[in-house]
């Protein structure tokens, strides 16, 4: 598969390839109740009582209520931002296009950028810290970043011979990590990042998201609808039926343990087996969704068409 059509899916198929591989100035947006039903949002993560999602133009949102009220919140870059991750209610980073990295330390409420690279124009697609001092991240064409400073400094690393695009990372407390990507890619470290080796490819279409869950088993999906489990680390995979061939973007494991799957045209996927089995549900307004994360009695849904906020019983097939 092409390096081009795995970027372009791994960032919502086209939708903020506007916006890749250019330099852009840093303006700072003021405070103000946003309508982000108007935005392109990527990702949303929980930062304590508050939630916060980031999407194209530099945008970061922020809301207390559980989603009826959102306000942007300064940014320091116009580069789309493309993920999003906080280790607790106060520290966390945001990637994007550009190469940048931005920190906050207060809850997402300020930010400010440790890291840009425009010259590379590779876009970082996943962050991931395992406790203040130490993170990853990963993007285009096998960009690897690490930090030991809390994010102060940035080292990149070359972990794999080829250049295929990182698109996903999971880990589960002390457990091994994970990588997949474009044409089939899928990685495990055994040792806290600092070694790689490649695991068996059930397929060789692109993975844009892996999970590892709680029974242990690790689930991977992506393009065409395609789902994998793996009940080995990753030695051997299973597939498991979708039910629709609409690609799949982003996954929450929710409370009671059931996971959720969603991506294109509408498609959210439930299951409340570990990964075995899943039930397909189709959201009316038949949007792209990037990221999931509830809150309250209902799911959010962040995609193209900002957010879609409804409980999972609502969504009629």
């Amino acid at each position: 598969m092409k390096k081009t059509l795995g970027i372009v899916f791994s960032l919502l198929v086209l939708l903020a390839a506007a916006y890749a591989f250019s330099p852009r100035s840093a303006p700072v947006f003021p405070p103000a109740d946003v309508n982000v039903n108007t935005l392109l949002l990527l990702d949303a993560a929980q930062a304590g009582k508050h939630l916060v999602a980031v999407g194209e133009r530099g945008h970061i949102v922020r809301t207390s209520n559980q989603g009826n009220v959102w306000r942007s919140v300064p940014s320091p870059t116009q580069a789309t931002l493309t993920a999003l991750f906080f280790l607790d209610a106060k520290n966390g980073w945001a990637v994007g296009h550009d190469s940048v990295i931005l920190k906050s330390t207060d809850g997402g409420e300020s930010w400010h950028q440790v890291f840009s690279a425009p010259e590379m124009k590779k876009p970082l697609l996943k962050v991931w810290f395992s406790d203040v001092r130490n993170g990853v991240a990963i993007g285009a064409y096998g960009l690897f970043l690490e930090t030991h400073d809390g994010g102060v400094h940035w080292q990149q690393r070359k972990i794999t011979a080829g250049d295929l695009h990182f698109n996903a990372l999971a880990a589960s407390g002390n457990g091994p990590l994970f990588i997949a990507g474009e044409a089939g890619l899928l990685l495990r470290s055994d040792d806290h990042g600092q070694s790689w080796h490649t695991l068996p490819a059930p397929y060789k279409g692109s993975f844009f998201g892996i999970v590892v869950l709680r029974d242990g088993s690790v689930l991977t999906y992506g393009l065409r609808g395609k789902i994998f489990r793996s009940m080995d680390g990753g030695e051997t995979w299973a597939a498991i039926e979708a039910g629709s061939q609409a690609t799949l973007l982003s996954d929450y494991v929710r409370a009671d343990g059931s996971i959720v799957l969603a991506g294109q045209s509408g498609t959210v996927l439930l299951s409340h087996d570990n990964g075995k089995t899943f039930s397909l549900r189709l959201h009316p307004n038949r949007k792209c969704f990037a990221a999931i994360c509830p809150t309250g009695s209902t799911t959010l849904f962040m995609g193209e068409s900002g957010v879609a906020s409804f409980a999972l019983g609502e969504i009629g097939r």
